[in-house]
C-alpha cells in the first residue's frame, strides 16, 4: 500500500460531506430504470431491512423515503395501489393518521428534531414523484436545518446512511 498523505492537500477547518449514494437521485431523479413495478406496492413484499420499512400496519406501512428531504424522512403508504386521498378507505386514512402520529413521536424521540412538515402530492401535476400511490410524507426539520448545498450544488447533507437510520427509528417504534 502506497502513502497517499500527499493527495489530501493542505488541511484545513472543512469537514468533507462523502454521499455517493444520492449519484442515482442526481443522475437519474425518482426513476426506476429497471422496474415498472410500483414500489410502494413491492416494498412489503420484501424484507423490512431491504425495503426501509420501520412499521406495517393492518392497512397502511410507514417507510424511508428512499431520496430523502432530511434524514428520517418518512411516507406513509397504503398497501393498496390508489392513488388520490379520497379514493381511500375510513379505516386506511384513520390508520394513515395514527401511523403519522407515531411517527411523529418516534422522530422526536430519536433525532430531537425542531418541527415538521407533512403533505401529500397527489397526481405528477401536483409534484407526486410517484403519482401512481398515494404516500403521505413526513419530514422531520430542525431550527438550523438549510444551508446552501441544497440550493447551488443540489445536494443534501445527510449525517446517518438509510439502512442506520431505519434501524433506529424501527428499534423506538412502539410495539
Amino acid at each position: 500500500m502506497t502513502d497517499a498523505s500527499h493527495l489530501a492537500g493542505v488541511p484545513d477547518e472543512f469537514q468533507r460531506l462523502w454521499t455517493p449514494h444520492r449519484m442515482v437521485y442526481i443522475q437519474q431523479g425518482q426513476q426506476r430504470p429497471h422496474s415498472d413495478d410500483c414500489p410502494f406496492c413491492v416494498a412489503p413484499t420484501l424484507p423490512d431491512e431491504e425495503s426501509l420499512i420501520v412499521h406495517r400496519g393492518q392497512t397502511t406501512f410507514a417507510l424511508l423515503n428512499l431520496f430523502p428531504y432530511n434524514s428520517g424522512h418518512l411516507l406513509v403508504c397504503p398497501y393498496r395501489h390508489i392513488s388520490m386521498y379520497d379514493e381511500a378507505t375510513v379505516v386506511e386514512v384513520e390508520e394513515i393518521g395514527a401511523i403519522t402520529q407515531v411517527a411523529m413521536r418516534v422522530l422526536r424521540q430519536v433525532s430531537r428534531n425542531d418541527g415538521f412538515n407533512l403533505g401529500m402530492n397527489q397526481g405528477a401535476i401536483a409534484g407526486a414523484g410517484i403519482a401512481s400511490h398515494l404516500h403521505q410524507h413526513i419530514v422531520p426539520r430542525w431550527a438550523a436545518d438549510s444551508n446552501f448545498l441544497p440550493i447551488i450544488a443540489k445536494t443534501k447533507a445527510l449525517p446517518q446512511l438509510l439502512g442506520e437510520v431505519r434501524a433506529t427509528i424501527a428499534e423506538a417504534w412502539p410495539r
